[in-house]
Formats: C-alpha cells, sequence, structure tokens
C-alpha cells in the first residue's frame, strides 16, 4: 500500500497554521504522517501545532524545532525524518482542497519515480479589492500552464524520498527560489514531471504593496544568487530603461503614437485583466462594477511595483553570488 509522508516549514504562522492543519484533516486521502520544522517561531506557532495535536490524536504529527532554519533547510530536516518513501510537500499560510493528496499520490501508482505536480489558485480575502487583483495579477490560472513547461512549486509537489536523495535536497545556501533549483535538479537527473492540475492548494495573495515588493525583491534576489532567468530579467531592464522612454518620446513628438502606447500598456497586462473579466479568480462575479473597476485599474500598479522590485532585487542577488561563490553547491 501507497504511504505518503506530508511534510512542510512554518515561521511565525500562529494566525493561519491551523487553517492548513484543518485542511489537511479533511483530505480525502490522508496522509500517513506530518511532519513540520518550525524555524523558531517567536509568536507561538509551535503552542498552536501542539495544541491541535492534542484535539486530533488520529492524525500523527511530529514537530520539529530547529532555530534559524531556513526553508531548504527544514524541508530537508523534514524529509530526513519522514519514514516513508513518498514525500508530499506543502507551506503554511494555504489551504489544500480535500482531494489534494488524493490526486498528487496518483502519480505513482503507475510511476513510483515520478514528481507529482500539483498546481495553486488565489484564495483572496471576501470582499479585497486588492487581494483580487493581486491574485489576477501574479498567480497564473490552468489555462496559462504548459505541461510539459510546468515546475511545480513545493507549496503543491511530491516526489519520492530516493529523488530527492540522489539531487542532494533542497540547497540550503539558498534562501529563496528554492524550489525552482530542487525542480531543476530533478529534471537534470531524469525524473518524469506528471502534471496533476486538480491537485489544488488555495494561496492567499498578500494584502498590500508593500508586502508584495518586498516578496518579489526576496524572489529576484534568490533568481540573482542562483544564477537564474538571466535573458528575462536583461529583457525586463530594456524594456524600462530603453523601449519605454522611448515610446514616451515617440509619443510626445507624434500625438497618434499615444494609442500604440495605450494599446502597449495595455498588452502588458492582458493576461490579468483577462483573468478577472473572465471571472477566472474566486468571488468576481459577485461584485459590484465599482469594486471590478478599482481591481482592474490596481493591476497596473501592482505589475510596475513588482517589476521595480526585481529590478533592484536582482543585482543584489547578483552581488551575493560574485561574494560567496564558495557557499554555493
Amino acid at each position: 500500500m501507497l504511504k505518503v509522508s506530508l511534510i512542510a516549514t512554518v515561521y511565525n504562522e500562529a494566525s493561519n497554521i491551523e487553517k492548513l492543519l484543518n485542511s489537511l484533516r479533511e483530505q480525502t486521502r490522508r496522509p500517513d504522517e506530518i511532519i513540520i520544522v518550525d524555524g523558531g517561531s517567536k509568536d507561538g506557532t509551535p503552542d498552536k501545532i501542539q495544541q491541535w495535536v492534542e484535539a486530533n490524536p488520529d492524525l500523527p504529527l511530529k514537530l520539529i524545532i530547529e532555530q534559524g532554519a531556513n526553508i531548504s533547510r527544514g524541508r530537508n530536516l523534514a524529509i530526513a525524518a519522514a519514514s516513508h518513501e513518498i514525500i508530499a510537500t506543502t507551506d503554511a499560510g494555504v489551504r489544500l482542497l480535500p482531494s489534494w493528496l488524493e490526486k498528487l499520490a496518483l502519480s505513482f501508482y503507475s510511476n513510483p519515480n515520478a514528481v507529482s505536480c500539483g498546481f495553486f489558485r488565489a484564495d483572496p480575502t471576501a470582499g479585497s479589492v486588492f487581494e483580487m487583483a493581486m491574485g489576477a495579477t501574479v498567480l497564473p490560472t490552468v489555462r496559462d500552464i504548459k505541461p510539459e513547461k510546468f515546475l511545480p512549486s513545493s507549496r503543491s509537489v511530491a516526489f519520492s524520498r530516493s529523488a530527492w536523495e540522489k539531487i542532494g535536497g533542497y540547497p540550503e545556501w539558498l534562501d529563496y527560489c528554492e524550489d525552482l533549483i530542487f525542480d531543476l535538479n530533478l529534471l537534470k537527473a531524469g525524473y518524469p514531471f506528471v502534471w496533476q492540475p486538480e491537485a489544488v492548494v488555495l494561496f492567499r495573495p498578500r494584502s498590500s504593496l508593500k508586502d508584495f515588493y518586498v516578496q518579489y525583491y526576496r524572489y529576484a534576489r534568490g533568481d540573482g544568487k542562483a544564477d537564474l532567468f538571466l535573458k528575462r530579467h536583461i529583457l525586463r531592464y530594456l524594456i524600462y530603461l530603453v523601449f519605454a522612454p522611448l515610446m514616451i518620446f515617440l509619443a510626445r513628438r507624434w500625438k497618434p503614437f499615444w494609442l500604440v502606447l495605450l494599446l502597449t500598456g495595455e498588452g502588458y497586462v492582458f493576461k490579468p485583466h483577462r483573468r478577472l473579466i473572465l471571472g477566472e479568480i474566486q468571488g468576481w462575479q459577485k461584485w459590484t462594477t465599482q469594486k471590478k473597476i478599482q481591481a482592474l485599474l490596481l493591476v497596473p500598479l501592482i505589475r510596475l511595483t513588482g517589476d521595480v522590485a526585481k529590478m533592484i532585487g536582482y543585482p543584489v542577488g547578483l552581488l551575493w553570488r560574485f561574494s560567496n561563490r564558495n557557499k554555493k553547491d
């Protein structure tokens, strides 16, 4: 019988850890064990987890506390402590749909060496215009995914313990984008990725521009540290520092060119607007016209903020990479 160990890392998640734990309890196919590594929370997260364990003794959960552990270190510790060959991973701050683990596990019945790639969707707070716009801007929908190119987030993926061992685990020298490096190492090692779009995690978008800026700054810094997406980052600099000023200059010299500029700008936010207009973000259909317009207008601001954060964060990561070459695996 297929047995699955579920692992997660947490840090200062007292306000929402029960959401994750309760969704684990409600799984149609429950994990055979749960291992959570806490990186040294100061808000009472371990106490919340312990209280939940006492109230749910039928679902085996082991808590490991490692002060200062980053996400990679936490995941590696959890997997090392796991009892079973199949490892499913997720994160705090999410809610798992009831069939999530059942759908992830399907991949291993036909191929025990598979990497089972689940999905995640925006789960904005009811009534939050900003979170609705944020979800549409930063999170893809199923229609946006090309399964043959999809690299899963470690908030929704499962793989074999032997695969984890073969590639040397998660890269502990990297604080962000660690799951991308993990995915790429699995691909290089020849493990087949199996797309499971019905294995869905609901993920709450950031609730403010400040939080979003910090998140994307860290992601881009991680890209720089890990030497990821160089061409993509160079293209972004070219668009903002060369192409955009040129377009504005031409529009000022030739008034009809403003139409070209407006069409180009809409192309910049087309996918998020499409997701909103087609009702692909949960709750959109129930909103007033005023709120829908507000969400549509927020999209360009969110996109711009994210791009600025990336352009500032990426060179910081590159500088770290050049200064700490001996620390990278």
